[in-house]
């Protein structure tokens, strides 16, 4: 299980540091606007729920392609 866990979590994790990086290279944390109001919060605190938004999409994507990628013949690599 722990593995599994690994095969998903950190493919997704390093997908989770480029992302951010592109991302925030673009968008600064002082301009993003929340339902019509600025976020009023410390750029670290928008940094670290951008990266964790990032990497729990990375997981479910890793999720999703082991989940496809299983058949009948599909023997797990654990």
């Amino acid at each position: 299980m722990l593995k599994l866990a690994m095969l998903i979590l950190w493919p997704s994790f390093l997908v989770a540091i480029v992302a951010e990086g592109f991302f925030f290279s673009l968008f600064d944390p002082a301009d993003l606007l929340l339902v019509g109001g600025f976020v009023d919060v410390p750029a670290i605190a928008i940094y670290t729920v951008g990266f964790f938004f990032f990497w729990s999409f990375g997981a479910l994507a890793a999720m999703l392609s082991l989940y496809l990628y299983r058949d009948d013949d599909f023997q797990p690599p654990f």
